[in-house]
């Protein structure tokens, strides 16, 4: 998950840089338009924090020249990765939101292997990977289920962030990311490297990590059609139209029958009506609605 940082120191020195309201809202935009993140009126000092650093290791003296080194300075597209990585947060760690994965896990898996069986693979796009721990998560738990053993399982994982990305591939993780581990998880697909766990191999192998921004839709033409997407934690950090825009490339993306999972602080409603949200034991999760429907709750009843 990438999510905006979302505090800003309270101390500020005499060599703060100050961020006028104008150039506030040309940042803003800028931002928005090459991302999907919008900052709204009451964060311009989370922004004019966190962009500090930024410019004085480029030697500037004012957010304007920042703005023009991110649109015409021969390195922009470095600085705006840096940028990108500045303004978001990789908070993740393994096994995040229990319930929801043992859903998946006990009733979403079993349909999804049938499926596999008659397709021979099944397909899992991570949107908003971080740094990996939610598709090395995923792999884990396909690898131990039984239903799974002749499918093959290819896990897509995209993020904005190279940063995080670099961590992800690189599969070394610190003690912070096992907070919600069962034990056997970390015993069992990780080796212990003085203070970190490098995660095996065999866990490594169906995961495909790639530079992707949801924004940008016309390159979601690099992945397949899935069989499950998870994007926990992500659009709530974009604008309606960009929730919107992101929620329909979903429903384009998925295959008839496939799921979404949003963030439990998630929800579709006045932003998509494609979807039918389908119950489960212990847990509600969207779905693209099948040739043949079993008995679904259809959005569109909610938004009337």
């Amino acid at each position: 998950m990438i999510g905006l940082a979302r505090t800003a120191p309270t101390w500020i020195n005499m060599n703060h840089i100050q961020l006028t309201d104008a150039m506030f809202r040309v940042l803003r935009d800028f931002i928005y338009d090459i991302s999907g993140i919008f900052f709204a009126e009451d964060q311009k000092a989370i922004l004019e924090s966190r962009l500090q650093q930024n410019i004085k290791k480029r030697q500037l003296t004012n957010f304007g020249d920042y703005y023009y080194y991110l649109k015409y300075d021969r390195n922009k597209e470095e600085e705006i990765g840096l940028l990108i990585d500045t303004i978001t947060i990789h908070e993740t760690y393994f096994f995040r939101e229990k319930k929801q994965l043992d859903t998946f896990m006990d009733e979403v898996m079993p349909e999804l292997a049938e499926r596999g069986r008659k397709n021979g693979r099944i397909r899992i796009w991570s949107a908003g990977c971080a740094t990996g721990e939610e598709p090395y998560t995923l792999a884990m738990l396909f690898l131990e289920h039984h239903d799974f053993r002749d499918i093959n399982v290819e896990i897509y994982a995209t993020d904005i962030s190279r940063a995080a990305l670099a961590i992800a591939r690189r599969g070394v993780y610190r003690e912070s990311s096992f907070r919600a581990i069962d034990p056997y998880f970390q015993k069992t697909y990780f080796t212990k490297e003085e203070t970190e766990f490098r995660i095996m191999d065999k866990i490594k192998q169906p995961v495909v990590f790639l530079h992707l921004n949801l924004y940008e839709k016309e390159r979601w033409g690099l992945l397949p059609e899935m069989d499950a997407i998870f994007c926990r934690n992500v659009i709530i950090y974009f604008d309606a139209a960009s929730k919107k825009r992101s929620i329909n490339a979903f429903f384009q993306k998925l295959q008839p029958g496939g799921f979404l999972l949003l963030g439990h602080s998630e929800s579709l409603l006045a932003l998509s009506t494609d979807f039918v949200l389908r119950h489960f034991k212990h847990d509600l999760l969207y779905q693209k609605p099948p040739d043949v429907k079993p008995n679904y709750f259809n959005l569109s009843d909610m938004n009337k």
